[in-house]
């Protein structure tokens, strides 16, 4: 199951609006494409939109189930060279008011799950594949009363920095991806408390071509041309 471009992608957080932009984006490039997400009736509709994708729901929670979506993506697609992980929750206020429970949350969503999808990618992709994983700008500015929310993201960059230079012996690449603040409405459904005054967010669309789109892009073309140069020297 290939698309026009012989790429094939997993979008996991495909319900979301970084995910959901990201896979019309890969599709509209001719990669065939499977989704997951936990809104399985939202998945169900967005994988109708994108011509009839495979997809599968999961819960965060189950970290077994996150690390078993790329090797489905693996076998539905014939293959894989493409892993975008687009996951997250936001939560505000003062650390001492966040619940043990709700800290929990915040770290499984937005650190463990994805950490968890990327073990599972590193499986299965080969040589010349890319892993995008959206952390945020909150890694490098974490605000004021988002310690449990920032430490979650932080945490996650920091183990992608180790696991990339693991992957790079493969030739895989893995992509943090610290996206700006967008006008999406993502700070304004946090799991606790209340978004601080944040300045005007920007357009998501253009955002995820900018910073998903563009380096993905050119790295699988660099890849290619590697692979092509490759085949042409044996």
């Amino acid at each position: 199951m290939v698309g026009d471009s012989g790429r094939r992608a997993l979008v996991v957080g495909a319900t979301g609006s970084v995910g959901g932009l990201t896979a019309e984006a890969l599709r509209r490039l001719g990669t065939s494409t499977a989704l997951a997400g936990r809104d399985r009736e939202g998945l169900a509709r967005r994988a109708e939109g994108l011509g009839g994708c495979p997809y599968r729901g999961f819960e965060a929670y189950d970290l077994a189930a996150c690390a078993g979506l790329a090797p489905w993506a693996h076998e539905v697609l014939g293959g894989l060279d493409v892993v975008v992980v687009a996951v997250g929750a936001a939560g505000f206020g003062p650390a001492r008011d966040v619940p043990e429970a709700v800290a929990e949350h915040l770290m499984t969503v937005n650190a463990q799950a994805p950490m968890a999808v990327v073990r599972g990618a590193l499986r299965v992709l080969s040589e010349g594949s890319a892993v995008c994983v959206v952390t945020g700008a909150i890694v490098d500015r974490p605000m004021i009363e988002t310690a449990d929310y920032a430490a979650g993201k932080a945490a996650l960059a920091t183990w992608l920095t180790v696991v990339g230079r693991e992957a790079r012996r493969a030739g895989i690449a893995v992509l943090d991806v610290r996206m700006p603040h967008l006008d999406n409405g993502f700070a304004e459904r946090p799991v606790i408390g209340h978004a601080p005054a944040l300045p005007t967010g920007q357009d998501p669309a253009r955002a995820v071509e900018q910073h998903v789109m563009t380096p993905l892009r050119a790295y699988l073309t660099e890849s290619q041309s590697a692979r092509t140069e490759s085949g042409a020297a044996a």
